[in-house]
């Protein structure tokens, strides 16, 4: 197995734990850190894995940051282009050919909340929050990364979700259908590890396929050419905006951002 700065990997019988390790940046999704998951993904990419866990350090206060705002363009650009790190890093997730939990502690932002989204299996400690925040940075979140955060609760609660920024509790989470399971901090990892455990034990190709199988039928959503790129254009249009420029100083300046829809 390869070594790694941003995360730790342990292989507990036919489970790969992919421990974060970015805690200086508490875990925000910056490019090193991604790249580092992602070779992991790929080392355990092997016959004798037939699960994956995300997690963060026991007792973490925070799961992941989100995206690292610094590494968002100022302006004039897409800030989550086809090839920005978080889009290659929620499609391997789906692609993957193995089941991958992702187990929480601590609070989830922006995009760690799609990564987690993205997974096949989410658990978390009752005392974990979550927050998707595109809106309080003034960032045009693309179309991708919005169909992976509705498939899975209801509409109208994402859209609360998304449109308010509000940090939300475990248990509300569990009942918007957003998480799988909830357990205290105590039986977080021993109850994931008996659920990876049980997924070890069946058929890890019928598995694959069957993954692959919902993953492209819950895709099946049409959009015509012409209605993506009106999208596109009103996605610009607010990249390019003062908005986007203010949200990124507030941002930076530790202050509220006064938005002023131009």
């Amino acid at each position: 197995m390869n070594s790694y700065e941003y995360v730790n990997v342990e292989i507990k019988d036919k489970v790969g734990v992919i421990e974060f390790n970015y805690l200086k940046k508490l875990n925000s999704l910056s490019e090193c850190f991604i790249k580092d998951i992602l070779k992991a993904l790929e080392d355990l990419n092997v016959d004798e894995i037939r699960c994956i866990i995300l997690q963060a350090p026991k007792g973490s206060k925070v799961f992941s940051a989100g995206h690292d705002i610094n590494e968002l363009p100022k302006t004039h650009r897409d800030p989550l282009g086809y090839q920005d790190p978080l889009r290659i890093l929620t499609r391997t997730i789906q692609r993957y050919p193995k089941p991958v939990i992702a187990m929480i502690q601590g609070s989830v932002w922006g995009g760690a909340f799609e990564i987690i989204m993205s997974t096949d299996i989410v658990i978390a400690s009752d005392k974990s929050t979550f927050a998707m925040t595109p809106v309080n940075l003034g960032v045009p979140y693309n179309v991708v990364g919005i169909h992976n955060l509705i498939r899975d609760a209801g509409l109208h609660i994402m859209k609360e979700v998304i449109f308010t920024a509000t940090p939300f509790s475990a248990e509300k989470a569990l009942k918007i259908g957003i998480l799988n399971h909830i357990f205290s901090d105590d039986e977080l990892e021993s109850k994931t590890l008996e659920i990876a455990n049980l997924i070890c034990e069946k058929a890890p190709l019928a598995i694959a396929v069957i993954k692959e199988e919902m993953r492209v039928l819950c895709e099946a959503n049409t959009i015509n050419p012409d209605e993506f790129e009106r999208i596109q254009g009103l996605r610009r249009y607010v990249y390019d905006s003062l908005d986007y420029q203010e949200g990124l100083a507030a941002f930076f300046e530790k202050r509220k951002p006064v938005f002023i829809g131009k």
